[in-house]
């Protein structure tokens, strides 16, 4: 059933969106991310144009981030005071991105950046968590228990904190920092973010595995409805078909995912979302090599 999208100008099958959506859902359950980092490059290997999947899919990642974090709160996993700061810093930096992003679409550049953007972050992001879930898994087998690493330089920073839920007592500025990144992300990107935020929330902040997903999650509603909101009243970009599609599949696979999600190990969560991260880091890195069609295109303007 094929359906026109007004915005992006295409025609795509319906079904098709609505599984991709349940798909993304499924793994915003399971690992507290958005999802974005899958969806986005998903919608431009079906010809949705750069601009658009960006602006639209960033809201389809507040629907099931909602259904997944209500899971959570049932579970008492979402520690809101950390939550908050890390939210706090995300709206600034969602702010900054959509200038950036504003003003790379007036100069014709948006499209080539927000696929660096990706292969550039998926491919360090991914790397990295693969080959520390491997290390955990393997002091797993040992008998030993993962050790979580004290950062001695961010226990030494000011204006600390108690966060009951986590059990840490920390500085505020690192949290904030990281809402700051996670938002020019959600901008640029059209990405919740929770694929950088849910290992820097482990291994820099060093807080527990269990309370990360919930947190992730809520920061990312309010993140990327904020992006939404800026891409829609400035760029035009939303398409609200589109992303209808996208809502109804990603809020049904957002619940089957936090019910697979308890039932496994963290370590394989992590090396399972690791290897994902790099299969579409490859497969962007790929067309950007060996499909130049934009240079031809351009060639051929001159006429």
């Amino acid at each position: 059933m094929q359906v026109f999208l007004p915005i992006a100008e295409v025609s795509v099958n319906a079904f098709l969106l609505l599984g991709l959506g349940g798909l993304v859902g499924v793994l915003s359950g399971m690992f507290g991310v958005g999802g974005g980092f899958l969806m986005t490059p998903l919608l431009f290997f079906i010809g949705i144009p750069p601009a658009v999947a960006v602006a639209t899919e960033a809201n389809q990642i507040v629907a099931s981030s909602f259904s997944g974090v209500l899971a959570h709160f049932k579970r008492k996993t979402v520690d809101l005071r950390i939550g908050t700061v890390l939210l706090i810093g995300g709206l600034v930096g969602a702010a900054l991105g959509v200038y950036v992003f504003n003003i790379l679409k007036a100069q014709g550049q948006v499209d080539l950046l927000v696929k660096l953007c990706y292969v550039v972050f998926l491919g360090v992001i991914g790397g990295l968590m693969f080959f520390e879930s491997l290390n955990a898994i393997r002091k797993t087998k040992k008998g030993k228990p993962p050790a979580r690493k004290k950062h001695n330089w961010i226990h030494g920073l000011p204006f600390k904190m108690r966060f009951r839920v986590s059990g840490l007592y920390i500085s505020v500025i690192p949290p904030l920092v990281v809402g700051v990144c996670v938002g020019v992300l959600a901008a640029i990107m059209g990405v919740g973010g929770g694929f950088i935020m849910v290992p820097a929330m482990i291994y820099l902040l060093g807080m527990p595995t269990k309370v990360v997903v919930g947190t992730s999650l809520f920061q990312i509603i309010f993140v990327t409805a904020f992006t939404t909101m800026l891409h829609a009243t400035t760029n035009y970009t939303v398409d609200v078909v589109l992303a209808v599609l996208l809502l109804v599949g990603g809020v049904i696979g957002a619940q089957v995912g936090t019910r697979i999600g308890v039932k496994m190990k963290a370590e394989q969560l992590r090396i399972l979302l690791a290897l994902m991260v790099l299969a579409v880091c490859g497969k962007l890195a790929l067309d950007l090599l060996l499909q130049p069609a934009e240079l031809y295109s351009l060639g051929g303007a001159g006429h």
